[in-house]
């Protein structure tokens, strides 16, 4: 269903602002418990960031980068006659990507209309806490109004700015790495979060000679440190240059040309393309909010409860732009509960999502997953209660690869107290992503390492060094 162009109610029951996941998941679990909702969205292109510049093209680039691993270790390791170096086509690959996509946008706008949610396109502002004036892109403005607001705004990547780091608006962000027509030969990334980290291993695989600009001696900082120093060095073993205790003084150049950057350590590096993944902002500002008292935090992000809550009675915040656990499935799951609680049947009156224990994974090369304390927080949190339990060895795929190309698998688990609950799990390793979702349903339900030793080991892989550690 298109847009539409004005209200088809005078009052409904709940809008949402934000046509990203948790926008779109929280306005139609509303609706399909009856009410009227309608939802905003300024961007022309449904799906948010996940959909758009996220989660949803960046692993179709993943599995680009993987199969040209793989394609390698097809004619070296295992044999395969006639299999060339893989030489990957940026340039024909990206428009059958972009054309996925947009196939994704149409299946969010129809689920919306057979939801019956109202489409809303323009910018939304707040001009009470039960309205909301609509601006389309021709200028027309009208008003919603409604019961109850939920902000699902998401959030923008950073850059710094000209003040800061002179040069820096020559480099792109995230999002302009999908905008890209076609591959740099030379390319920096900055940046030691699992944006920077997935960028650089794509970037590599595919044959671009990779910079990645970090500020201490490891990336992944904010993961335990087993993800760091497997990862780190493995990064460096395939050839992306790391350019460690690093920041970036000036850039200079012309954006499209090369780019020459220079970084704190004295040194000069060219590259064709810069790409910043620094961080992100929360989309809080010319939304109203601030007028009508809803509270933000020193970052910019809403500030709210357990249970969704801002500061302001019936306006809410999902998402990103709450700024905790910066996920799509947790927009998703804490959007579904929101509505469930304000609209649903008695059972879900106390409904909410729990920050606790939340998978997650990286498309790094090797991929990691995670779930639940890391060893350091769980030092902190139980002291010597904690007992570690860790595996390191090769999956069986590459006992036929060459040395130089067999991948670290690293299984690490977290116990506390004599019942040696699971309190994390952090593995890194090829199938990683795929094996974590089973394992954080165990920890999500209080498992104990004896609960996994008493769970027969499928055979042979991987994950079965889970339930058989010692």
């Amino acid at each position: 269903m298109a847009p539409i162009d004005h209200p088809q109610h005078g009052r409904y029951d709940y809008i949402c602002i934000g046509g990203g996941s948790g926008g779109v998941a929280s306005s139609r679990r509303a609706a399909s418990y009856g009410k009227k909702v309608a939802l905003i969205e300024v961007s022309p292109h449904l799906g948010g960031t996940c959909v758009n510049v996220g989660c949803v093209p960046k692993k179709l680039m993943w599995h680009a980068a993987d199969l040209a691993d793989r394609l390698r270790h097809a004619a070296e390791g295992y044999h395969f006659e006639g299999v060339p170096e893989p030489k990957f086509n940026w340039e024909t690959f990206k428009p059958q990507r972009d054309a996925y996509i947009r196939r994704l946008n149409k299946i969010y706008e129809n689920n919306l209309g057979k939801e019956q949610v109202e489409h809303h396109a323009g910018h939304a502002r707040l001009t009470s806490p039960s309205s909301v004036e609509v601006t389309r892109l021709d200028g027309q403005k009208y008003t919603l109004n409604a019961e109850r607001i939920t902000i699902a705004t998401g959030g923008r990547p950073k850059i710094p700015s000209e003040d800061k780091i002179p040069g820096a608006s020559l480099g792109i962000d995230s999002d302009g790495f999908f905008d890209l027509e076609e591959q740099p030969k030379r390319v920096a990334v900055v940046g030691a979060g699992y944006i920077a980290v997935e960028f650089a291993g794509v970037f590599n695989a595919l044959g671009s000679e990779t910079h990645l600009f970090i500020r201490y001696d490891k990336v992944l900082r904010t993961f335990d440190p087993m993800l760091q120093d497997t990862l780190t060095p493995w990064m460096e073993h395939t050839g992306i240059k790391i350019h460690k205790h690093s920041g970036i003084q000036r850039v200079e150049g012309e954006k499209g040309k090369t780019l020459t950057i220079y970084d704190t350590n004295g040194e000069a590096t060219e590259v064709d393309c810069l790409v910043w993944a620094i961080g992100r902002h929360a989309n809080t500002e010319n939304l109203g909010l601030e007028e009508l008292g809803v509270k933000l935090d020193k970052k910019g992000d809403v500030i709210v409860d357990e249970y969704q809550n801002s500061s302001v009675d019936n306006i809410y915040a999902i998402g990103d732009v709450q700024g905790k656990a910066l996920l799509t499935p947790v927009a998703i799951a804490a959007g579904r509960r929101l509505s469930n609680r304000l609209f649903g049947p008695d059972k879900f009156r106390d409904d909410k999502l729990s920050y606790e224990n939340i998978p997650t994974v990286i498309f790094s090369h090797p991929t990691i997953g995670t779930v639940g304390l890391t060893e350091p927080e769980a030092c902190e949190k139980y002291g010597k209660d904690v007992k570690i339990y860790k595996s390191s060895f090769r999956s069986l795929y590459f006992s036929q690869v060459p040395e130089h190309h067999k991948e670290p698998t690293v299984y690490k688990l977290v116990v506390v107290g004599e019942e040696e609950r699971v309190v994390g799990v952090h593995i890194i390793g090829m199938g990683s992503d795929e094996v974590m979702q089973g394992f954080a349903v165990a920890v999500k339900m209080g498992a104990r390492k004896q609960d996994l030793d008493d769970t027969v080991a499928i055979h042979p892989t991987s994950a079965e060094e889970l339930v058989t550690l010692r």
